[in-house]
């Protein structure tokens, strides 16, 4: 089931392939990163991590799924794992960074939601334990199905489902305090595919 032939070829060795397939999922790997972190300088570590992850495991990809979503699962685990390290301190995160700002400005523009509802989430994501946030960040911002995202972090489609209600639910009380009671919150609603 390998969709990009330069798969086969890297996993046996091409540089030629590995750095193609470099070139055409680098920039989807870093958004990932980013969405989960909200910080430029990890999204570009974890980044490079993930390459480098990738590089050195591409020969036990058998095929079994599609190669996007085996690069999606490093790429999610690389991230996880970089939360539960004892060593990561909460820094200040980089809401003016260039990168963000073209993230909201493509996502506001394509949805019809404000850039302000935008970073509203992203504010209201950070709030999230990781694994909330990976499950919605999967679901409802990237269009994965529960049973690809049990697939990518490697849980129970049950838990996939349930991680998505809690997440929905904080993510209700947390931006219901910026809207007038009674009011939805318009964000809620996006979906960014």
């Amino acid at each position: 089931m390998v969709e990009d032939p330069n798969v086969q070829l890297a996993a046996n060795g091409d540089m030629t392939a590995f750095e193609e397939i470099y070139r055409t999922y680098n920039r989807r790997v870093y958004s990932h990163c980013l969405r989960m972190t909200r910080n430029v300088a990890e999204a570009e570590d974890l980044t490079q991590e993930v390459f480098i992850q990738l590089f050195r495991k591409l020969k036990t990809f058998r095929g079994e799924s599609l190669f996007t979503t085996w690069l999606h699962r490093l790429t999610v685990n690389a991230v996880l794992m970089h939360f539960r390290k004892a060593a990561v301190r909460m820094e200040g995160r980089t809401e003016q960074s260039e990168a963000l700002n073209e993230f909201v400005s493509a996502a506001a523009s394509s949805s019809g939601t404000s850039i302000i509802d935008h970073i509203a989430l992203n504010e209201a994501l950070q709030q999230l334990a990781p694994g909330y946030r990976a499950v919605f960040i999967l679901h409802d911002l990237e269009g994965y199905e529960h049973h690809q995202i049990s697939e990518i972090l490697s849980c129970a489609i049950g838990t996939s489902k349930s991680q998505l209600h809690k997440a929905r639910l904080k993510l209700r009380r947390l931006l219901g305090r910026t809207k007038p009671v009674g009011q939805a919150h318009p964000v809620l609603c996006y979906h960014a595919r």
